[in-house]
């Protein structure tokens, strides 16, 4: 297995990132477009998703949002859904660019936020080969309903300030991605800090916070619709337990999904990256990719 970095154009800006190819004597592998959550960066355990799926024979391109990691983007922080997506179809495109892979299947895999995403992203591609989607964010009145009001209140207002200010240029009003209660956070379940926080590894100089218009615009969003659309096949993982991404309507969208396959686990947002519940997801995804876009020769 090899990991070497790389970036690709996403705008007029630069997306940066990963790329594994497996074994060298292999045939040229499907290739796993991968992305993170929430103002997540991809140190937060994307690598260890791409580790076994490399190590299953796959090739994996992860990378970072515009505006935060390694990836260009200022004001740094900002969370443009509608950027977002567009650098889903810039890393989609840039996969199909690679010589080491199969670019005629290119899967995509996302996890929270970024499982909202991956669903816009293959109705919007018909070519994508596959799509797999962790704890995914799906319905953004069931996940403002999940915060707790005070906090609700309080991004709101911040919200409303970020925006103004932008008009005329003013540096972000920002929120906490993960908080306590009553906090001004976009994540303020119980779990929520104790969960997301500790995926940042000890030597990353990771930022908590994220422009707060933001707030406005996931109450509008509701990624898991475009399920009904996607006609290649879909793995939708859920977590019976989660406080941030509720499981009910990811539930009812994933079986109103002509293609997708819904497994539940017993599990909170955060545990399904960590431990004998990433194992268990990891496993499950890995028996998906096998079926779904199986290897040369298998």
């Amino acid at each position: 297995m090899a990991r070497r970095n790389v970036q690709f154009r996403s705008g007029k800006q630069w997306c940066r990132g990963w790329l594994y190819l497996p074994d060298e004597d292999a045939p040229r592998p499907p290739i796993i477009v991968m992305a993170h959550g929430l103002g997540a960066v991809i140190q937060m355990r994307l690598d260890a998703f791409a580790d076994r799926f490399c190590d299953a024979g796959y090739a994996c391109l992860v990378f970072d949002y515009r505006h935060f990691g390694d990836s260009d983007g200022t004001p740094r922080q900002l969370l443009s859904i509608r950027r977002q997506l567009d650098d889903w179809a810039a890393a989609i495109a840039h996969a199909r660019t690679l010589d080491d892979v199969d670019t005629g299947r290119v899967v995509l895999w996302g996890s929270s936020f970024g499982g909202g995403h991956v669903m816009v992203a293959g109705a919007r591609d018909p070519k994508v080969a596959a799509v797999i989607a962790q704890c995914p964010f799906t319905s953004g009145t069931a996940s403002t309903l999940a915060l707790d009001p005070i906090s609700a209140a309080k991004v709101t207002a911040r919200g409303i300030a970020d925006l103004a200010g932008s008009v005329i240029g003013r540096k972000p009003v920002t929120v906490e991605l993960a908080g306590r209660a009553h906090d001004a956070a976009l994540m303020t379940a119980p779990d929520a800090v104790d969960g997301y926080l500790p995926l940042v590894p000890e030597d990353y100089d990771f930022t908590n916070a994220v422009a707060a218009r933001v707030g406005l615009s996931i109450p509008l969003h509701h990624p898991g619709r475009s399920l009904t659309q996607i006609t290649c096949p879909v793995l939708v993982c859920v977590c019976d337990h989660d406080t941030v991404a509720p499981p009910r309507p990811t539930v009812r969208y994933a079986r109103n999904g002509p293609t997708t396959q819904l497994i539940r686990y017993p599990l909170g947002h955060f545990d399904i990256y960590v431990g004998d519940a990433f194992e268990e997801v990891v496993a499950d995804q890995v028996d998906f990719l096998d079926r779904a876009v199986p290897l040369a020769g298998f």
